[in-house]
């Protein structure tokens, strides 16, 4: 057994064994680090950050237009507050002297299907719009989803809001796709499906319903290009930042161990009445 053990190592090239992580991502040696073949003190002086979300996930640097795009969306996504259980739960955390990593962690992990993956599934259902519409007739294709959807009692993920009548992020971030629609850097296929949605959506209603931040932000990252569970990825880089904020704020105020509603509230209790154990034998 040995001996075939000592005869498999030795047949292992070099080769074998770094190409096991092998990376077009990054190229890392003594005093050398090159992101996706660019020395990284060039990209320091100038390259945003918005670019670098670029370069690494997508292999270049986008065109100032796409970044701004980008930029934009990111920016929007940032943070909604101590309601977003997001944040409420990173506050929580920071209380219990976990540090910034546990409280921003915490945070991160509650970004799931729920809370945080409406913005994947809109740039999904977009696609199958855009999959499902036959020469040129949307209007027939939404309307499909929309049935379809409301066939199997599931909400439209981008549309409304249940705290904002209309979301204050909506406009300038459609404002700013149609500027680029306008200047030829994006087809605008997925702006005019996500208002068509929204047209059909407030038909017959006596309140429309709107875009909300994952509509607008999945419009902005479908038009650029990027596979619908980046847009969750993009969302949580966004949303990171307010999670950073909120946890470092939450640790300066030396409060320890806060729970879920401020004392001497407690949760109600539904359960059984008291009663004693029967007496053992």
């Amino acid at each position: 057994m040995t001996e075939a053990r000592d005869k498999a190592l030795a047949d292992t090239s070099s080769r074998d064994v770094t190409d096991w992580w092998s990376t077009a991502v990054s190229d890392i040696e003594p005093g050398i680090i090159r992101l996706r073949g660019y020395p990284v003190e060039q990209l320091i002086p100038g390259t945003s950050f918005a670019q670098m979300i670029w370069l690494m996930v997508r292999g270049d640097l986008p065109t100032p237009e796409q970044a701004g795009l980008l930029e934009r969306a990111l920016v929007a996504a940032v943070d909604h507050g101590p309601q977003a259980p997001s944040i409420a739960a990173a506050r929580m955390a920071a209380t219990c002297g976990v540090g910034l990593h546990g409280a921003m962690s915490t945070g991160v992990g509650l970004l799931g299907d729920i809370h945080g993956g409406a913005g994947q599934q809109c740039m999904q259902l977009f696609e199958d719009i855009r999959a499902a519409t036959v020469d040129g007739d949307l209007e027939t294709a939404v309307a499909q989803q929309i049935a379809d959807h409301r066939a199997r009692d599931s909400y439209i993920p981008g549309f409304g809001h249940r705290f904002h009548p209309r979301d204050p992020r909506r406009d300038p971030l459609l404002n700013a796709v149609q500027g680029q629609v306008d200047t030829g850097t994006i087809s605008g296929d997925y702006l005019r499906i996500a208002e068509e949605l929204e047209r059909q959506l407030a038909a017959g209603r006596a309140r429309p319903v709107p875009m909300n931040i994952d509509g607008a932000t999945a419009v902005i990252y479908a038009e650029l290009g990027f596979a619908p569970p980046l847009g969750r990825g993009l969302f949580i880089l966004s949303r990171s930042v307010g999670i950073l904020a909120h946890s470092w704020e939450e640790h300066q105020g030396g409060r320890r161990i806060k729970g879920p509603i401020p004392p001497p509230l407690l949760p109600t209790y539904v359960g059984a009445p008291e009663r004693a154990l029967a007496a053992s034998s």
